[in-house]
């Protein structure tokens, strides 16, 4: 599973490759000129993709057989990351999710749930930023979800997490812009792939209102592309983004007050 010219573009590292999202975007990045370097758990469908892959494109293929909720796998994965100065991209896209309520969910599950979709999330980030900014280029991909911003739709922890994604690709952004590193943050809504299995919702896949995983991918790719910081493939109007975004970042410089709002109407204060 090796190529004997090395790529231009680099080597692209896909977390959660072996099925849906990930695998799409192993697919389409290779067809773009990345060598690849897919991780994942199950290690027979990872093999199976780099075969192929590496036949239909002639890039170099590599897996990586880990566990990114377990922290001897992460740790794997990190020194990968700190080590191959060959690679030029990272797709955080390994995570899980529950459409459960807080009353009907295990607490362990959902402290699982935290590990790989927000710290296994933080740390691949880290391992790799400081090698992206030091040669001055660089792209982290960080799949979110819609949920991060419609918090009420499924479980409360796969929601939260997904909004620790976005918050932390802006804060990404700038600190890493200045240095020639790029940021994509991407929010799928309901796509058709294994995750709704695994949720404990698999009639979601049948929906007419959810996308195909190679639409998703498609799209994402096409927003960063176009320099997309964030990327939304379900939202027809880009315009209803830009202005939620807006009027976020408006309403900071209004935090900085030292006394409460009058509406409090504290007694005895002025």
């Amino acid at each position: 599973m090796t190529s004997s010219t090395t790529s231009q573009k680099g080597t692209a590292v896909i977390t959660g490759a072996s099925s849906g999202i990930g695998a799409l975007y192993a697919d389409r990045l290779a067809k773009r000129g990345y060598d690849l370097i897919l991780v994942a758990r199950n290690a027979e469908r990872l093999g199976a993709l780099a075969n192929r892959l590496s036949e239909e494109t002639g890039r170099s293929l590599k897996t990586v057989a880990a566990d990114l909720g377990d922290k001897s796998g992460l740790a794997q994965v990190e020194a990968l990351l700190r080590e191959d100065k060959s690679i030029s991209m990272l797709v955080n896209n390994a995570g899980v999710g529950s459409v459960a309520s807080v009353l009907d969910s295990d607490v362990d599950a959902m402290e699982a749930m935290i590990d790989l979709n927000i710290t296994a999330l933080t740390r691949l980030t880290y391992a790799i930023a400081p090698a992206f900014a030091e040669k001055g280029s660089g792209t982290v991909i960080n799949i979110a979800s819609v949920v991060g911003i419609a918090v009420e739709l499924l479980n409360g922890v796969y929601s939260a997490s997904k909004s620790y994604v976005l918050s932390f690709g802006h804060a990404l952004q700038r600190d890493l812009a200045p240095k020639g590193v790029r940021v994509q943050t991407v929010l799928p809504a309901a796509t058709a792939t294994e995750f709704w299995d695994v949720a404990g919702y698999a009639k979601q896949k049948e929906a007419p209102t959810t996308m195909t995983a190679e639409d998703l991918v498609d799209a994402a790719l096409a927003g960063l592309d176009q320099g997309e910081l964030v990327t939304i493939p379900t939202l027809q109007d880009g315009g209803d983004w830009a202005r939620w975004e807006a009027d976020r970042r408006a309403m900071t410089p209004k935090f900085a007050n030292a006394k409460p709002a009058a509406r409090y109407k504290l007694a005895g204060k002025v």
